[in-house]
């Protein structure tokens, strides 16, 4: 059995390091090295508590069970990202591309590759029609533009459909099935990167995404953060 990979992008919460303190110490007393044969756990806060929680994460015993990520490249220094042990870094999330174009994304991603950090690239449309399939084909190409097969293949594909995101009014995760029809779009143009589903992430449906195989983990949002939320959906690997 291959290992999932569970993204956990805390976006700009919690509101204190306190409650980000408090958060790592239940990750630490809850998880076990079981969890990590079955898991990978990639943790990615915001820049303001990075250095916090790279500390934290170099210690026992998160050290042996949780990755650490980024939510961005160019925000802070490339060099300072790689000398706190970022690993990957989360390029083009849908919260960005609301003011960044698909060639901003595509030097960011460029860039990201350069440093040798693994991309995890969000890839999704914002409303689920006819076009679908046409506008992820063009995000893709427009995301990945001059980048070799093997560079592609380095990277993660983060599925985002932004009409499922929780913070937007009426948003409601995607089903399986639906999935599923992206995937077979996305597939073909990323032949070997491992493809994350992200969008209204719950206890409630995670087991349903984690369970296909066409899914190599999932890209949690707001559950991130709440603390039993976050250990419930890891208990169904």
């Amino acid at each position: 059995m291959y290992k999932k990979y569970i993204v956990a992008n805390w976006k700009e919460l919690p509101n204190t390091w306190a409650q980000a303190e408090e958060l790592l110490d239940f990750l630490g007393e809850q998880l076990s090295l079981e969890i990590s044969d079955k898991v990978d756990i990639v943790l990615c806060p915001p820049s303001k508590y990075m250095t916090q929680v790279s500390e934290i994460l170099q210690k026992e015993p998160l050290s042996e069970l949780v990755e650490l990520g980024a939510q961005d490249i160019g925000v802070d220094s490339n060099d300072d990202l790689k000398n706190l042990g970022v690993e990957y870094v989360i390029i083009g999330h849908s919260s960005r591309r609301v003011f960044e174009s698909n060639e901003i994304v595509n030097q960011k991603l460029k860039l990201a590759i350069k440093n040798g950090l693994i991309p995890i690239v969000c890839i999704g449309e914002s409303a689920r029609d006819e076009n679908f399939e046409t506008f992820l084909k063009d995000q893709f190409s427009a995301t990945f533009a001059g980048l070799s097969a093997d560079e592609i293949g380095k990277c993660f594909i983060a599925y985002e459909p932004v009409w499922a995101i929780s913070t937007n009014p009426g948003a409601k995760p995607d089903s399986p099935d639906e999935t599923r029809k992206a995937l077979v779009v996305l597939r073909p143009l990323a032949p070997t990167s491992p493809l994350l589903y992200g969008g209204s992430v719950t206890p409630t449906n995670a087991k349903d995404f984690l369970s296909m195989p066409e899914i190599s983990g999932v890209l949690i949002g707001g559950a991130s953060i709440r603390k039993e939320e976050f250990v419930e959906i890891l208990k169904h690997i």
